[in-house]
């Protein structure tokens, strides 16, 4: 059975955590999956020719222009197709890396903060759960069935927000058990007792005075 509650805490619950993860972190990841089911032939072709080119370069730096000219001439040749071919594959993979972090960032969106505006709109007028009778005042029961709930339900609006600040409260609670607190600093006490003897000194100077 459909269950708008728990919808509506899971999709805010995918959206702290990749909030906690980094967006970049969960891109990079997502990208090195598609690079090796998708790309694994285009990388493959890369390493290949960057592996030819530099073989080529090696051996062209080895022959005389002068004395092996014929040689170098044809070593010249097919090192510049070499470069030539690595940088089609380099813009191909560039592009393709560029594409998929723009698609990437919108399916993103579309799975958390595009479905919570989806959800609280679509269900704007449907109680996520009642409350018991009486458990709240007037004022406060029509905040929580805000917009356009019934009074004494709780607006799928207001359960998504009270979910973000639940998970938000637990991450605070969890990253202040897990840093550790800074060790209070000592304060010398050697200037203050320089200052408390200079005190009284100063005083009888000026009574003698």
């Amino acid at each position: 059975m459909f269950n708008l509650a728990v919808l509506v805490f899971l999709i805010v619950l995918l959206t702290q955590v990749i909030s906690w993860i980094g967006h970049s972190a969960v891109q990079e990841l997502a990208f090195l999956v598609y690079y090796r089911i998708c790309l694994s032939g285009t990388a493959s072709a890369q390493n290949n020719i960057r592996k030819q080119v530099l073989e080529d370069k090696a051996e062209l730096g080895k022959t005389s222009s002068q004395d092996e000219f014929a040689k170098w001439a044809k070593l010249k040749r097919k090192l510049d197709k070499g470069l030539a071919d690595l940088e089609k594959i380099n813009t191909t993979l560039s592009s393709s890396r560029s594409s998929f972090s723009r698609n990437f960032s919108f399916l993103i969106w579309l799975l958390t903060t595009g479905a919570q505006f989806f959800l609280v709109w679509w269900y704007r007028k449907q109680p996520v759960f009642w409350l018991p009778e009486g458990w709240v005042p007037y004022p406060v029961a029509w905040v929580l069935s805000f917009p356009n709930a019934p009074i004494g339900a709780v607006s799928a609006g207001t359960w998504c927000a009270v979910c973000k600040r639940v998970l938000q409260s637990l991450q605070e609670i969890a990253q202040g058990l897990v840093q550790p607190s800074s060790p209070a600093v000592p304060v010398s006490t050697s200037a203050t007792q320089a200052e408390q003897k200079e005190v009284p000194m100063t005083i009888e100077h000026e009574k003698l005075d």
